[in-house]
């Protein structure tokens, strides 16, 4: 019989790993092999290495598209290894490190293809894949921010329905996130390194620095939010199941979802975690959005409350849209097709012209 965490992730996240690239066949034969917590690391690394040595194996013979899709794959699963399992950092870290080695060397490969865009902040750097897409310059972008378990890594799905409607994506790991959670914390101000993040966008070659979006899943949804409402260079943005104040929640989160932001947060008590979530909030900076706002939510949300979604839209100082789902849970992983292309299409008509 699995544990309780294992119960707990299975039933919350499978929807998100099979709509985020993850095989459903593997989905069923991996976590089947788990029952302990302490062995979700381990198995899900196993899956993915059979999916490295295929991208390797077409990269010897030439086969670059195949090789493309199985390393993106592969950085995919070995994200899922780590993206909870912080109760290891030794082990968490070096299956982080084999999903960041995966995706550069799928980079090439992908179609369109990727750079990888180190972005300076706060006495290190914040990474992120750019992509352009087909077309004649200056491109639209979006700025692409995960939540607490999420990276970069994750993106590929959706990226893809970004660039397919002539929109440049950069998918980036803020503090606490990804490749930089191991030197910088979860911070509530995330107009900070969002103003970094839209310095260096706005320089890069190709780029339209007046037409620039962001989107943010989860916790990237209320950081999508923060950043619309510190920065006049946000020109739309997309909050998808974000919450409104983290700490008036905290009680009722998942056990893994609270060792997540403790150890992300750099919080050395639960107690101290919890003061640091009370930091997470739109309270004085709702009315401050002045850019379109698309909100989705999830009424099935066991994570973050879809009447939090109401709250952000009710006090945004601009035009602001709720796109609220009957059957969604947390991210609405379980029903992308009623809001991913939406929400692209929503995008690109601010976006455009």
């Amino acid at each position: 019989m699995p544990d309780s965490r294992v119960t707990s992730a299975v039933s919350h996240w499978a929807p998100r790993f099979i709509a985020n690239g993850v095989d459903y066949n593997d989905f069923v034969r991996v976590t089947a092999r788990i029952d302990r917590w302490d062995s979700w690391c381990e198995q899900w690394c196993r899956a993915a290495a059979e999916h490295e040595d295929l991208g390797t194996a077409a990269l010897a013979a030439g086969h670059g598209r195949s090789a493309g899709a199985h390393l993106a794959q592969a950085a995919v699963y070995y994200h899922f290894a780590k993206f909870m399992f912080v109760q290891d950092i030794g082990q968490m870290r070096v299956a982080h490190q084999a999903a960041v080695r995966c995706l550069i060397s799928a980079m090439p490969h992908l179609d369109p293809p990727g750079e990888r865009l180190e972005i300076p902040f706060d006495g290190t750097v914040l990474a992120g894949i750019l992509r352009r897409p087909d077309g004649p310059a200056p491109h639209p972008i979006v700025v692409m921010i995960p939540g607490l378990d999420s990276a970069k890594e994750e993106f590929r799905a959706t990226e893809d329905l970004f660039l397919s409607r002539g929109l440049a994506t950069l998918s980036v790991d803020g503090p606490g996130q990804g490749e930089a959670e191991y030197d910088l914390a979860i911070r509530g101000d995330w107009e900070v390194p969002g103003s970094a993040i839209l310095d260096a966008v706005a320089a890069l070659p190709g780029i339209d620095p007046v037409r620039i979006g962001i989107w943010g899943v989860s916790l990237g949804g209320y950081y999508a939010a923060r950043v619309a409402s510190g920065d006049e260079r946000v020109r739309a943005a997309v909050a998808l199941c974000g919450p409104y104040c983290l700490g008036d929640i905290w009680d009722q989160l998942p056990e893994l979802t609270q060792a997540a932001f403790t150890v992300r947060s750099g919080s050395g008590s639960d107690a101290e975690a919890r003061l640091r979530a009370s930091e997470l909030t739109m309270a004085g900076r709702a009315g401050l959005i002045t850019a379109p706002l698309l909100i989705v939510a999830g009424k099935r949300d066991r994570i973050f409350p879809w009447q939090d979604a109401q709250r952000l839209q009710s006090e945004a100082g601009g035009e602001a849209e709720l796109l609220l789902l009957e059957d969604g849970n947390h991210g609405c992983a379980n029903v992308p097709y009623q809001h991913r292309h939406y929400s692209a299409d929503w995008m690109a008509s601010r976006l455009a012209g």
